[in-house]
């Protein structure tokens, strides 16, 4: 929804202004346009079985105008009701026009509903719904009792979604195979866990690009690869034992199922699609962190040779301006040659905008100082030692 909404021309289909992600769900257009959209999804994917309308974090649903005149309406109405009758509305168009496919929906406005409520929804039949939860730490009773609830209410067939890229953090650069095995290994457990009632189909894993379709990019699919086939593996062993890792280790062509930490333990380069991207995306995302580089501007020479006061009067002391110039200098060319490594293999695999977007966002914020303080550098330099050549990246 946020793709569609943004536009200036189906603004008036928001809920709320200041919100890209929130249909109002007045009138005949905007079930219109989900169905456009749906048509678009399904005849690209002609053995489609199953299909995802997705419904989650509508949080800002019922502030428009519409929907507060619409529970002014009568009373009794509620926020659930509306989106229960949207969603409704939405699934039996969906199975009406392709009654081969299976409904599924994102579960998180639904968890705090009565079983009463979800009972007569009409949604029973219609949509199958799928709970997500990312957490390595996923508390496993709530889930279960979560699980039980839509079951009782008649949803007796449900799916789990885990993740193996995103969901960390933000603006993540290299993932956590563990952190994302924890995670498929708590949903292990809830499945043992659920009584014969419960149907759980399956465990999506997803794997994120965004946090939403106007933030920062996640983690590229090639480094994220070991995670994937940690999670996998995971989830068809059951466990993630040695030998576990073992199995992945070897599929993959590398001595750890952690992007960071593997080494090359095949020549077959084929093993691991993107493989050598993701050796150099780890290389530079540690020269990026390393507390020297990426705290530069904060170390003692710069706070004490090198201090706003300093650079406003240009009363700098020489030597001590020459020794935090050659170390950024060197830290800039260092930079400079790993990032275009990363650019150049990352244009053979990524559109340019990607391979752009990427390097903005990740390099930029640390190479901004090292340039700055190059200049301020350059600034005290001129008039104490007129016949230096100065360094300029």
């Amino acid at each position: 929804m946020e793709f569609v909404l943004k536009h200036d021309s189906l603004r008036d289909m928001r809920e709320v202004e200041h919100c890209l992600g929130t249909l109002s769900p007045h009138g005949d257009r905007p079930l219109q346009l989900v169905m456009h959209m749906l048509t678009q999804v399904v005849e690209r994917h002609p053995e489609l079985t199953t299909l995802h309308i997705g419904a989650d974090e509508v949080y800002l649903l019922g502030e428009g105008e519409e929907s507060r005149r619409w529970l002014l309406g009568s009373p009794g109405r509620s926020v659930e009701q509306l989106f229960l009758s949207h969603v409704t509305a939405v699934a039996r168009a969906v199975k009406t026009t392709w009654p081969h496919l299976t409904v599924l929906m994102w579960d998180d406005m639904m968890r705090d509903m009565s079983q009463d409520t979800l009972r007569d929804s009409g949604l029973v039949g219609l949509v199958q719904p799928m709970l997500w939860d990312y957490n390595p730490d996923l508390d496993v009773n709530k889930t279960v009792s979560l699980l039980e609830k839509y079951s009782g209410a008649g949803l007796v067939d449900v799916w789990a979604a885990s993740s193996f890229k995103g969901s960390t953090c933000v603006h993540t650069c290299v993932p956590s195979s563990q952190r994302h095995v924890d995670n498929t290994l708590r949903w292990l457990t809830v499945a043992g866990s659920v009584s014969p009632a419960v149907h759980l189909k399956g465990i999506a894993l997803t794997g994120w690009q965004r946090y939403d379709h106007l933030s920062v990019l996640c983690e590229l699919l090639p480094v994220s690869l070991p995670s994937l086939a940690s999670c996998l593996q995971t989830l068809l062993d059951g466990q993630f034992d040695a030998e576990t890792r073992s199995t992945i280790s070897s599929k993959l062509g590398v001595s750890s199922v952690e992007v960071e930490a593997m080494e090359r333990i095949s020549k077959d380069s084929a093993l691991f699609p993107g493989r050598f991207l993701a050796e150099i995306i780890v290389d530079l995302n540690s020269f990026l962190n390393s507390e020297e580089v990426r705290y530069f501007e904060h170390n003692m020479f710069l706070r004490g040779w090198l201090s706003p006061y300093q650079r406003q009067r240009k009363t700098a002391n020489p030597l001590i301006m020459m020794q935090i110039q050659n170390q950024a200098a060197a830290f800039l060319t260092e930079l400079q040659q790993k990032v275009e490594r990363v650019r150049a293999e990352m244009s053979r695999l990524y559109p340019q905008s990607t391979a752009q977007e990427w390097e903005e966002e990740h390099v930029w914020p640390v190479r901004a100082p090292l340039q700055t303080a190059m200049e301020h550098i350059t600034n005290c330099l001129k008039g104490t030692l007129p016949g230096r050549t100065l360094q300029t990246f």
